[in-house]
């Protein structure tokens, strides 16, 4: 082929076609003599075109099509190729495609032709015939398709396992008896462990027995038998001795393995043992695939991620950049679940600091940020400041949320990093970057009061150049919440005024309102300085000429209130803005505004029923969530024994809302229910206990309503039988007696039963104990529950069930009430001083417990007792720093309103689990026993 300058811009032209000039120009399909150069361009340009989004009609892709199929009387096997590539694309759109199945699958037996041609376009041809045929025709071409799984060549097996795979959606059944060829297949391709793939290549060029077939055919299998997990089982235990040669297949291998340890604890060990053999595969994608692995395990221990941690670390020095950055890669996103574990890598990871891969060493400051210790901060950051230069923004990033995690982790040391902080955001870099930097320090601000002033000179100069007018407006809107609270809040005043001077509108908007707020009180309960409020009304008064007309409204509006007489009081709250509502709430709420039906619009939506969050409040949440998600381990449901908290970004989610989230989606179920509505508000609804197996027949969950006289337990029935219809279905509840032979406290008022569940249908059932005595018996038991009902099988004939049926009984687990189901988390803004107040004007209870070796560590324990006792974890001790001691200080408030604050020490051991010393103070009688009570 030639490449002279003619050829060139002869080429230029394919980019410059258009759908109405390519579907002329399919005439030439039907010229004699067929021209395969002038053909293969055409094909090339109809490919471009629908490779770029453009779509012909139905008629065009119909006439494109059958024009195209005409081509296969020609011979030449390049032209053939590309006939193939076209009609598979077009198959979607023409009609009647299944005419030319004949053509294409004489091509896919390859009759008539010389095994070097027919192998040339083979393989294309069984992917353009499995796009051509539906659902209903694969049996017709199942011969021909089982014949090519086990073909000798490489190419053509691979696309008839690849052509299988998307077969299984609409033909399951019939490729599912394709499972001995594709076992077949998997064996034969360790013949060679080449890593080729061989798509559309000729028979020269594709080594016998390609491995990337087994790949291939390992996929086919596990879409084959995913629904059924002893076969899986078999299949990978089948395949990890040894046959698997192909790096590509074992790396699925492992994944395999890692996914069944991680759904069935039982397997978990026989899976463990076939992941740590793989770290000694002689592929150097497997070791790491193996390792990353097991690093992800759920509540992986330190002896089992040792192996891993072993070979991670002597890839730290390897000759070659990618293991290097591989290894290091997979230990900086384990540093952030387990920094403990990776502390033996820190030598290696050090001699990397000064990689001439600038990827490399970023990853190793950052590793060496979360596994490092106090000591070591300023070291660090010494070195990281030499690294900024070199390295492009997407990294810089990732070492400032190292460093924005570093401030949380160790307060003491904010001065270093609000030096380094403030040196970077000086340097060059986009809108990301200086975006992240600042949202560093602003967590400096909010959560290491000693930095705050320092940050904020830094970022009143950081405004006076900002090419960022989204950057500049937040800066404004923290120096108006903050600089009041300094000891001389003037100062920052000139710098916002600047920015009414020289900025554009909605820069001068922001600097007006943050302005405004220097004008009120800084702090509750003090006068605003009457000098400083002088300074800020004639700055807002000079603001009533701007030119932009939002500017000069906020300034009229924050005159109007900072001038008026009398209204001190409403100034300070609307200018000053401390609070505002549970963002998670009302999203909730409105969400079932807008869904109901149209009798809910007849009622204005109700904003009074929607908690009112604070700052301090919404900052403590905010502080939980940034060194959750970046620094605190994802918790994973024990086997037995009292339920953690959820995993992942659902359980970051649910830590947002406050308790009255989980009663807010159960507010208006209850609500229409007519038995209920007498019962009064709704005080707090507890999290979903399993009360079965997720496998089980009847699937029961329930949930318990405390409210002021009664407690309702809802349970929630799940009918998975499919021939079977049940009616009739209650709940026959019953609570055990006190030990002491007193009263218990709980009289049964009445059962709500779900009339009727079908196959997979959900129904309610409600039970309902009125509260005997005063408001503060807080009675606990443990109730028994049957599930009863008449059972009724379907008539296969009529799909309708019988008229006559038997009564029938299911025992469910057992369902605790713990003093923790009355209280509810609260917020306070200084623990020592709720502690000795509760202290002063109640009771006190103090006991030890282990919480034994199924709690994994101290982290652990800090959510499982924050959800066990229904508490508020204050001062930021829901995260605990240190993994051998601890102090865990929380509050809350029962459904009297009465305060409950409890401190825990913890003290964790790898041979005895998590010890505990909880000390409990209540106001009301009897409650700190209760809540105490509820770890037991």
């Amino acid at each position: 082929m030639s490449y002279s300058k003619k050829d060139e811009d002869a080429d230029q032209a394919i980019f410059k076609v258009d759908r109405t000039s390519v579907f002329q120009e399919a005439r030439l399909f039907n010229t004699s003599p067929i021209s395969p150069r002038r053909c293969r361009i055409l094909l090339t340009k109809i490919t471009y075109l629908l490779h770029t989004g453009e779509r012909f009609p139905t008629s065009e892709a119909t006439s494109l099509f059958f024009g195209i199929t005409k081509l296969f009387q020609h011979r030449d096997a390049s032209l053939r190729q590309m006939v193939y590539l076209v009609i598979k694309e077009l198959a979607d759109t023409a009609e009647d495609v299944i005419m030319v199945t004949s053509s294409v699958m004489k091509d896919v037996a390859g009759g008539g032709r010389g095994a070097g041609e027919q192998e040339v376009y083979r393989a294309n041809a069984i992917r353009a015939l499995c796009r051509i045929i539906d659902g209903t025709t694969v049996q017709a071409i199942e011969r021909l398709l089982k014949t090519a799984i086990v073909d000798k060549n490489p190419s053509v097996s691979s696309a008839a396992l690849v052509s299988a795979y998307h077969l299984l959606p609409t033909a399951r059944d019939v490729v599912r008896r394709w499972a001995n060829e594709t076992q077949e297949a998997a064996l034969s391709g360790s013949k060679s462990g080449g890593f080729t793939l061989g798509f559309g290549s000729s028979a020269a060029s594709a080594p016998q027995g390609s491995g990337m077939t087994q790949y291939h055919a390992i996929g086919l299998l596990y879409q084959m038998r995913s629904h059924d997990r002893m076969a899986l089982v078999k299949m990978v235990q089948q395949f990890a001795n040894g046959s698997v040669k192909n790096p590509a297949a074992v790396v699925m291998l492992v994944r395999l393995a890692a996914k069944i340890a991680d759904e069935d604890p039982g397997l978990r060990k026989t899976m463990y043992t076939l992941l740590e053999s793989w770290l000694r595969h002689k592929a150097e994608m497997v070791n790491f695939e193996a390792a990353k692995s097991i690093c992800e395990l759920k509540d992986v221990t330190d002896t089992e991620v040792a192996p891993a941690i072993n070979v991670l670390q002597l890839y730290l020095t390897s000759p070659r950049a990618v293991a290097k950055f591989t290894a290091i890669r997979i230990l900086h996103n384990f540093a952030s679940i387990r920094p403990s574990a990776v502390n033996v890598c820190n030598m290696d990871i050090e001699t990397l600091l000064n990689n001439s891969n600038r990827s490399i060493a970023t990853f190793a400051i950052t590793t060496l940020l979360k596994t490092g210790n106090e000591t070591s901060v300023d070291r660090l950051i010494g070195k990281i400041s030499g690294l900024m230069a070199d390295i492009t923004d997407e990294f810089k990033i990732t070492i400032v949320e190292a460093i924005r995690t570093l401030c949380l982790k160790f307060p003491s040391k904010q001065a270093a990093m609000l030096t380094f902080l403030s040196g970077v955001l000086r340097d060059e870099g986009g809108y990301e970057f200086k975006r992240t930097v600042v949202e560093s320090m602003f967590d400096l601000i909010k959560f290491v009061p000693e930095s705050r002033e320092e940050a904020l000179a830094h970022l009143c100069e950081f405004i006076e150049d900002c090419e960022f007018t989204k950057l500049a407006v937040r800066i404004l809107h923290l120096l108006g919440t903050e600089g009041p609270k300094t000891t001389q809040p003037t100062k920052y005043i000139r710098y916002i005024y600047n920015r009414v001077v020289l900025e554009n509108a909605v820069v001068r908007a922001a600097a007006v309102t943050a302005l405004a707020k220097f004008g009120v009180a800084s702090k509750e309960g003090e006068k605003v300085d009457p000098e400083v409020k002088k300074s800020v009304v004639v700055l807002l008064t000079r603001c009533l000429d701007d030119p932009d007309d939002e500017v000069r409204d906020r300034a009229a509006l924050n005159l109007r209130l900072i001038q008026q007489e009398k209204g001190e009081e409403v100034a300070e709250r609307f200018i000053k803005n401390e609070s505002s509502f549970s963002l998670p709430i009302f999203e909730h709420q409105l969400i079932m505004y807008v869904t109901g039906d149209a009798s809910t619009f007849l009622e204005p939506f109700d904003v009074s029923s929607i908690p009112i969050v604070t700052r301090a409040e919404a900052d403590a949440e905010d502080r939980s969530l940034k060194m959750r998600s970046s620094t605190m381990p994802t918790l994973k449901a024990p086997s037995s024994g009292v339920p953690r908290p959820s995993a992942g970004p659902a359980a970051a989610a649910e830590a947002a809302t406050t308790a009255a989230a989980a009663s807010a989606q159960y507010i208006q179920q209850l609500a229409s229910v007519p038995e209920l509505k007498p019962y009064g508000p709704l005080l707090k609804s507890s999290r979903e206990v399993e009360l079965t197996e997720s496998e089980t027949e009847y699937v029961v969950v329930a949930v318990k309503h405390i409210f002021k006289e009664h407690i309702v337990l809802q349970f929630n029935v799940k009918n998975t039988l499919t021939d079977t219809v049940l009616e009739d279905v209650s709940m026959i509840t019953t609570p055990a007696d006190r030990e002491d032979g007193g009263e218990l406290g709980l009289e049964e008022d009445f059962i709500i039963p779900a009339p009727k569940l079908g196959n997979d249908e959900k129904g309610i059932i409600y039970v309902s104990f009125k509260r005997t005595g005063d408001e503060t018996n807080y009675a606990t038991t443990t109730f028994t529950n049957v599930l009863k009902f008449t059972s009724k099988e379907i008539d296969p004939s009529t799909g309708e069930p019988e008229d006559q049926g038997f009564e029938d009984e299911y025992q469910v687990e057992d369902l605790e009430l713990t003093g923790g189901d009355y209280v509810v988390p609260a917020f306070a803004g200084s623990f020592e001083n709720i502690w000795e107040q509760v202290g002063a004007a109640g009771e006190e209870v103090t006991e030890t417990f282990s919480l034994g070796t199924t709690v994994k560590g101290i982290q652990e324990a800090c959510e499982l007792l924050a959800q066990t006792l229904s508490l508020q974890a204050l001062d930021g001790t829901d995260l605990a720093v240190s993994t051998s001691t601890h102090n865990l200080k929380l509050f809350g408030k029962t459904i009297s309103g009465g305060r409950v604050v409890a401190q825990v020490k913890m003290a964790f051991s790898s041979k005895t689990g998590v010890a505990l010393k909880i000390t409990v103070r209540a106001e009301e009688e009897g409650v700190a026993a209760l809540v105490v009570g509820s770890v037991a």
